[in-house]
């Protein structure tokens, strides 16, 4: 009997359930919470659970067993969660034992906008399959075994200084030798545990030759490894360099799979520059946060893995982690020497050559510039190796110095009072630098060869998927030819790779093909997602753990400082004969952008491009590198070093000149832009866009106040001149950048975002026309760091001048506005064709409007703005009375590009009317997309097909119906136990079913009928907007935003920057329109295409909120529970719900109606809140969910009171709504024109012109005619034109959010709203859903006899095995309520008598088969707790023993809900009868009320169980043990049970007599004769005396 503790421990942070006592199956439901900083590295956090068994104040406790996993295992499930798993413990000091029990939990791992989906709560039946539900990823076995993993440490080379050098002079004159400023040793952590390795004391280049062994189940939950070399310190020890092992990556899981194997290899490890400094800015990139900018250190080390058998006997049981010697690897440095185990080494050569560097920040430029490379530690400045040959590093400051000193060349400014010198640029005109660098690695370049072939399968098969997307995304023909083209090429590309074997490869070719066969046009969504998976498996693949070349790093350094860096991985650059395996930029001319190393790169000083570099990379072995400068530009001629001599053709140049050069004009259609970042605090921007090119740059003109600004505006860049071949630079232009800015009035500009281009090139002998001149307009997406700012609409084009100088070139425009000056319009065949639309604006009002400058807003206006046309609303007069407009509809025409694509947005602001004639700029939205609000005619032909569908759907019912009668005679529950929860529960259970007939992308809602007896409500999984499109059918809300944007890492959500809604509608159609809309009847023209809408003068409304229940709530007291309670929020009024507060509970069922009343639009938004009651202080806020009720109120949808599945007219299933079926079905036909309804005979009705068939065989007071109404109404989706889904009673779930923790949902809460006008008549008292109360049930237990049971004692005397046998029951969680039989002394056989009989009360809820237990966690609490256990029986049985504590012989939990039938006879009882529960049938105490049979336990048990409520048990009293009233008798035990001391006289007569009388009567006799003897000896001497005097 123990008393377990669950302690979680994710990191360094622990923490503890509660202690439940004495039980082996405890029932926790507690909610622990950590929060997670770092959002890089997910993966690096291991989380374990460990059961301690009885931790208490004065021991620590023993623990149970472990369970351990990462945290970014449980991100990487589907909705980042597992949810009820049993978590199997393992004991870390014993791995033979096998599993130490399970524990129950849900993990879920929530970063910022991801929420918690659990499927729903329900009576959760499903619970006992524990081996079913284990806490395992897919694919994991549940029978995991211990495996050793052994990670071998041997050499390390290239590591930096650890300590400054005037240390080092310091110790030198000391000591007199000159020692190496390094200590290291490496530190290896897995699976929450880890191993270092002894310390090398002062080495760059240690050997160690050690292994570290851990001993973990495998498969392991934990993915990584992580390596560390650090450096002993006797401060502190700092990390030199980490490096993470991902084990999935060297490990195969197919049949021809392998265990995790690596090496032994080399692997490189990065992290900051290589200067050592006290204090290190980056050391967090050491410690492998973040991209290292630097090389470290590289480590050789072989990871193996062996599965244990833990049945052999020599095994260590402990998982305590070891370190080993191994012997070395013989690795020697010749070059001729055979392969060695890491490959043989080989002498590699780099080259590169810098084509031109320009956009460098003005802070660098002013100093002289140098650039380094290096590979390893080949090249650096610092503490380069030269190994073998000495011209390595060539700096190219000679060049810079003399032309950076003179300023002359930079950018040139167009006006002169503004000046726009952002960026310089290097001089390398002709004369192009280069750098070449040898080294020597271990030969690996298969490998790399392997992962650039899949990289390349990879990146061709993600062009094809975006092709598929902007297909689809654009709505253009045939997406799935496309598709299929797709995975065609997918499967030649993997036939290729074939040749190196890779067994991966073969499989996807297949399924690639297998796919291609079932691509329509139907599943094309579904099977792209499927492709979408491969390129995820073939870039997992193409990552290749055991690389021996490390990246390539580019510095700029200026003035001795390093400034920026790029990093290119070495495969990319690696040069093979065969072309598919050589690196994607090998042998390329590329454009490179240097960026901040570590923190500095991130946030807004991170964004500006350091400088732009347009490089050439060679990487190769020495031998092959005559091809080496095959990539380059042509025209050139190589200028080698003037020192070596003109013999050596072979020496790589020091810089190549250029005497080809082209020369071109660069036209920029700068059209538009569209939803740009906010930069202003206004929430605007005032955006310009600058365009670089090679080495020269220009602007546009800048907008004023807008995000999306329309600057139609040819930039023109003369005499651009590009080096090489005109061939070759048509194949492959250079790349433009525009980097759109916000101009400030003071300071300079701020940053937007940035996008890349390619220009279209055109040749002097080439046409200008079609098919690729003119140019189209493309979008081109604006990336600011990481994320999106908005798309700039924008052309391209390049034309080289030829002899004839610019005159060959098509002609331009002259500029054609007087207005806007010398600047050029985009021509002709390049701006989009227009024409003519009209654009209808509906002005309803405006919402929750926050105070501007400390005023408030008054009397506002909007103002509607696109492509430079407009309209304004009327001004509303006073805010505050009634935000409404008094004119809906305006409109006005602008003239509009004719494809849609290319809309321009349309600006929605709001500006407030001061005194004094002034304007202040409330806040604007920008429609980014007009698509939405065309209009269409309605279809003329659609009727035909809406009367098609109803005659299919009506067969169903019937048959359905039939299927419900049928249940309904088998399962005819009593009416009175029926309530609304009834109904609720079966909707649920639907609900579940439908969840786990439909795989995850159900969208949750159960449509299904439950049994027949209840017609169920829609459960909605989610808010009923979002299954009605934010009920926008004719009333959309425009959030109307101010200040500026926030950036990624604080704000991503931009609710901060909300400041009202604008609520109306846009419609927009070309004109002329069709004269058939005008001319129908009642077309009222001022309204336009917005009729029949109704007024928007303010109406009274009675809301009443339901609130059913909220889960999963937030904890907010220290002991991780919560005691909540509602607070309902209505413009002015409030509802507090305090003092019904839920006692410690995180899933409340608050079961409650209110009613408020209230005025729309005045009041139109509802908060519904969860609060925490406190004792002391101030209640906190859990979370709120707000619900926008106008639009409710006024959607076509119906959204007032949801339409039940029957109309009845009492009873738990009344009909809410004061209007009946008829009344609504009469209004809905008027409101839509049509013709109808008729009621015919025999349960028809015709509407439309459509006939619906009702139930004919429901006859009650009301006539068929409100059922018939119902029907159509249940139906009213397929009336043609004005049909659509109206809400049906339900209950919807919504998510609670917290202001103070934006993007995560603190619990959810399960609700609906009904709405009733006040000019209506009244409706009914509200539905009674108050929680139902717990039933007083009494189980009465009788204990008839034992058998079997495992004898403990030896008798005194005897020697016997015997047992003192007693019976202890309790129902779980009523622990200190137990109770215990008398003891059968002495049992001999195991056999017990008993006659005893225990008495539980409980209270218990039927629907959900819990018991309720209310009582006080501790004499601290201020009030009781409820709980809900399942109904569980826990009967022990024991050996008591007088003196020391009584023994545990054996125990049987029995679930009163399910229980295997007890045997007839004590023979036929046996184990079995529990462990295949599954199998046999079980019974429910709930319905049998009486049981009697033998249960097995360590022996059997005898009993009989009773249950009766709480009236019967007030009827027919019974006591307790064998007391009156209605008395057991006596037990008929053998004589043999009783106790000594009691009665001393019967346990002589029966232990001892019973067993030795023979030996007892030869005692006696003996005793007897020896009396007599001494008797006689005694007394002869007086005898003899007296004879012999005779007396």
């Amino acid at each position: 009997n123990m008393d377990p503790v669950v302690c979680v421990e994710i990191g360094d942070d622990k923490k503890y359930t509660s202690m439940k006592e004495s039980t082996n199956c405890p029932y926790y439901n507690e909610v622990r919470l950590f929060k997670l900083k770092n959002p890089h590295c997910t993966n690096s956090h291991e989380g374990s659970g460990q059961v301690i068994h009885s931790k208490n104040l004065l021991r620590s406790g023993t623990l149970v067993g472990t369970f351990k996993m990462d945290v970014g295992t449980v991100y990487s499930q589907p909705e980042h969660q597992f949810y009820h798993k049993w978590a199997i413990l393992s004991d870390p000091d014993d791995i033979t034992a096998g599993c130490k029990g399970y524990v129950k939990c849900d993990i879920a791992v929530v970063g910022k906008g991801d929420n918690i989906k659990t499927p729903h709560k329900a009576n959760e039946t499903d619970e006992d399959d524990v081996e079913g539900n284990l806490l395992l990823p897919e694919g994991i076995p549940a029978e995991r075994q211990w495996a050793r993993f052994y990670v071998k440490i041997y050499r390390a080379e290239g590591l930096p200084k650890m300590n400054t050098s005037i240390m080092a002079n310091v110790k030198k004159a000391f000591i007199g030798e000159n020692r190496d400023l390094v200590d290291p040793y490496v530190q290896v952590h897995f699976a929450g545990q880890k191993g270092k390795t002894s310390v090398q004391k002062s080495s760059y280049e240690p050997i160690w030759n050690e292994q570290i062994v851990f001993t973990e189940l495998f498969p392991p939950l934990c993915k990584r490894l992580k390596v560390q070399i650090r450096d002993s310190d006797k401060v502190n020890d700092v990390a030199i360099g980490t490096h993470f092992i991902d084990l999935r990556k060297i490990s195969n899981d197919g049949d021809k799979g392998f265990l995790p194997t690596l090496g032994p290899a080399w692997v490189n490890m990065y992290g900051s520059t290589r200067q050592y400094t006290l204090m290190d800015e980056h050391q967090d990139l050491n410690d492998g946060l973040g991209e290292g900018v630097s090389f470290r250190a590289r480590l050789l080390l072989s990871i193996a893995v062996e599965v244990l058998d833990t049945t052999s006997p020599e095994i260590i049981c402990s998982t305590e982690v070891q370190v080993e010697t191994v012997s070395n690897i013989s690795e020697v440095r010749s070059l001729d020497s055979a392969p060695l185990a890491t490959g043989k080494i080989e002498e590699f050569f780099l080259f590169g050559s810098f084509l031109e560097a320009t956009m460098i920040d003005r802070k660098t430029g002013d100093k002289a510039i140098s650039f380094e490379i290096t590979i390893g530690n080949y090249g650096n400045q610092i503490d380069g190796v030269s190994k073998l040959s000495s011209s390595k590093k060539k700096k190219k400051d000679g060049e810079s110095e003399e032309e950076e000193s003179d300023l002359s060349l930079v950018v040139h400014h167009f006006l002169s009072s503004i000046c726009y010198r952002n960026y310089f640029h290097l001089p390398y005109f002709e004369k192009k630098p280069c750098v070449y660098i040898k080294s020597w690695w271990q030969d690996q370049r298969r490998r790399l060869y392997n992962s650039n072939m899949m990289d390349k399968i990879a990146d061709k098969l993600e062009e094809g998927l975006n092709d598929v997307q902007e297909i689809i995304k654009t709505e253009k023909a045939f997406p799935e030819r496309r598709l299929r083209g797709v995975l065609e090429e997918l499967s030649v590309g993997c036939r290729h790779m074939l040749c190196c074997s890779l067994l991966l490869q073969d499989s996807m070719g297949q399924q690639a093909k297998q796919i291609r066969t079932q691509v329509k046009k139907n599943t094309v969504r579904d099977k792209l997602k499927l492709v979408q998976n491969f390129l995820q498996k073939l870039r997992f693949l193409a990552d290749e753990p055991q690389h021996s070349i490390p990246d390539v790093f580019i510095w700029m350094m200026s003035n001795n400082k390093r400034i920026a860096y790029a990093r290119v991985p070495s495969k990319d650059i690696l040069y093979s004969i065969v072309d598919e395996e050589t690196g994607k930029d090998c042998g390329k001319v590329k454009a490179v952008f240097l960026k901040l190393p570590g923190k500095k790169g991130f946030g807004p000083a991170g964004w500006t491009v350091q400088a732009k570099l347009e490089l050439y990379l060679w990487l190769g072995l020495n031998k092959q590198r005559k091809d080496f400068l095959s990539g380059l530009p042509n025209g050139f001629e190589e200028i080698k070093a003037a020192k070596m001599g003109p013999s050596l053709q072979s020496i790589p140049p020091v810089s190549l000149v250029y005497n080809m050069k082209q020369v071109f004009q660069l036209r920029a259609h700068m059209y538009q832009a569209r939803s740009l970042f906010a930069a202003d605090s206004s929430g605007l921007s005032d955006p310009f866009a600058r365009v670089f090119f090679s080495t020269h740059s220009q602007v546009t003109e800048v907008l004023s106040e807008t995000l999306c600004p329309t600057w139609d505006q040819l930039l023109v860049f003369d005499d651009v001149e590009l080096f090489g071949e005109a061939s070759e630079l048509r194949d492959d232009p250079p790349i433009i950048v525009v980097e759109i800015y916000d101009q400030d009035t003071v300071g300079k500009a701020e940053y937007i975002g940035r996008t890349f281009a390619k220009p279209t090139i055109k040749m002097c002998d080439e046409p200008y026309g079609p098919p690729r001149f003119p140019p189209q307009l493309e979008y081109y997406q604006i990336y600011r760091g990481n994320c999106t700012a908005g798309e700039l609409l924008a052309a391209f084009e390049l034309l080289q001048i030829g002899q004839g100088g610019k005159a060959d070139l098509p002609p331009l425009e002259a500029p054609t506005d007087s207005e806007r000056g010398p600047i050029l319009p985009v021509p002709l065949g390049i701006r989009p064709v227009l024409s003519r639309y009209r654009i209808e604006v509906l002005f309803w009002g405006l919402r929750d409007l926050k105070r501007i400058n400390l005023a408030q807003v008054d009397r506002p206006r909007v103002d509607i703005e696109c492509a430079g046309r407009g309209v304004q609303s009327a001004l509303i007069q006073n805010y505050k009375k009634n935000p409404n407009f008094s004119t809906l509809v305006k409109w006005f025409e602008v003239d509009l590009p004719e494809n849609e694509l290319l809309h321009p947005p349309l600006n929605i602001r709001v500006v407030d009317c001061r005194a004094f004639g002034r304007y202040i700029l409330v806040g604007s939205h920008a429609v980014t997309s007009l698509r939405r609000f065309i209009y269409s005619a309605p279809d003329k032909t659609s009727n035909n097909w809406a009367t098609a569908g109803t005659n299919i759907d009506r067969e169903k019912k019937k048959k359905k119906k039939k299927k419900k009668g049928g249940q309904e005679e088998e399962d005819e529950t009593d009416e009175r136990v029926l309530d609304w929860w009834s109904k609720y529960f079966a909707s649920i259970e639907t609900l579940k079913e439908v969840y786990k007939n439909q795989p995850a992308h159900s969208n949750g809602h159960a449509h299904t009928h439950a049994s027949g007896f209840c017609r169920p409500v829609q459960v909605y999984n989610k808010e009923l907007e979002s299954e009605y499109g934010n009920f926008e059918d004719w009333l959309h809300t425009f959030n109307l935003y101010r200040g500026k944007a926030g950036d990624d890492d604080e704000h991503p959500l931009d609710d901060d920057r909300v400041v009202g809604r604008f609520k109306g509608s846009l419609c927009m159609y070309k004109l002329p329109l069709s004269e058939e809309i005008t001319r129908e009847a009642g077309f009222d023209p001022n309204m336009g295409m917005f009729q029949s809408i109704p007024h928007n003068d303010p109406i009274n409304v009675l809301v009443r909120v339901y609130v059913v229940r909220a889960t999963d709530l937030h904890p907010a007291d220290i002991n991780g529970k919560a005691d909540p309670y509602v607070v309902i929020k209505l413009g002015r009024s409030e509802v507090k719900d305090k003092e019904n507060y839920i006692s410690k509970q995180l899933n409340p069922v608050f079961g409650k109606a209110f009613d408020i009343e209230a005025t729309f639009p005045m009041e139109s938004m509802l908060t519904v809140s969860v609060y925490d009651w406190d004792l002391v202080g101030t209640d906190d806020l859990i979370g709120e969910t707000k619900i926008d009720l106008e639009n409710r109120f006024y959607s076509k949808y119906r959204a007032t009171c949801g339409i039940s599945s029957n109309y009845s007219v009492h009873g738990y299933n009344i009909w809410r709504d004061p209007m009946k079926p008829s009344q609504i079905l009469a209004k809905l036909c008027k409101d839509g024109k049509l013709d109808g309804p008729h009621y015919g005979p025999g349960g028809k009705v015709k509407v439309a012109g459509r006939i619906f068939h009702g139930p004919t065989e429901i006859e009650d007071e009301n006539g068929t005619e409100e059922h018939l109404a119902l029907t159509v109404l249940n139906h009213w989706e397929e009336i043609p034109r004005v049909g659509c889904k109206l809400v049906p009673e339900h209950v919807e779930t919504r998510p609670l959010l917290n202001p103070d923790k934006p993007g995560i949902e603190q619990g959810r809460i399960e609700m609906w709203v009904d709405m009733f006008p006040m000019d209506t008549p009244a409706p009914g008292p509200p539905i009674d859903i108050s929680p139902r109360k717990p039933k007083r049930y009494e189980l009465r237990v009788i204990i008839w006899n034992t058998d079997e049971v495992i004898l403990e004692d030896d008798d005194y005397f005897t020697g016997e095995k015997s047992s003192d046998i007693f019976v202890r029951g309790w129902l779980k969680g009523q622990q200190e309520d137990k109770q215990d039989t008398d003891v059968h002394y002495h049992s001999l056989t195991g056999e017990g008598n008993f006659n005893w009989r225990f008495v539980f009360p409980f209270d218990y809820l039927i629907a959900e088969e819990k018991i309720v237990i209310s009582k006080k966690e501790s004499m601290f609490s201020w009030d009781e707790t409820e709980y809900k256990i399942p109904p569980r029986l826990t009967l022990q049985v024991w050996d008591a023993d007088h003196f020391s504590a009584d023994d545990f012989l054996g125990a049987i939990e029995l679930d009163l809900n399910r229980f295997p039938r007890g045997a007839k006879t004590a023979k036929q009882c046996s184990l079995n009868m529990i462990r295949n529960d599954h199998e046999l049938p079980t019974i429910s105490i709930f319905k049998q009320k009486r049981v009697k049979g033998w249960w097995p336990f360590v022996g059997k048990v005898e009993a009989e169980l009773h249950l009766v409520t709480a009236e019967e048990a007030e009827k027919s009293p019974v006591g307790l043990g064998r007391n009156e009233p209605d008395p057991l008798e006596k037990p008929n035990r053998p004589d043999t049970s009783l106790m000594w001391f009691l009665s001393p006289l019967k346990s002589i007569r029966y232990f001892i007599w019973h067993n030795y009388r023979w030996l007892i009567l030869k005692v006696l006799g003996l005793l007897l004769l020896l009396l007599m003897v001494g008797l006689f000896l005694y007394s002869i001497p007086g005898y003899l005396v007296k004879k012999m005097l005779g007396a």
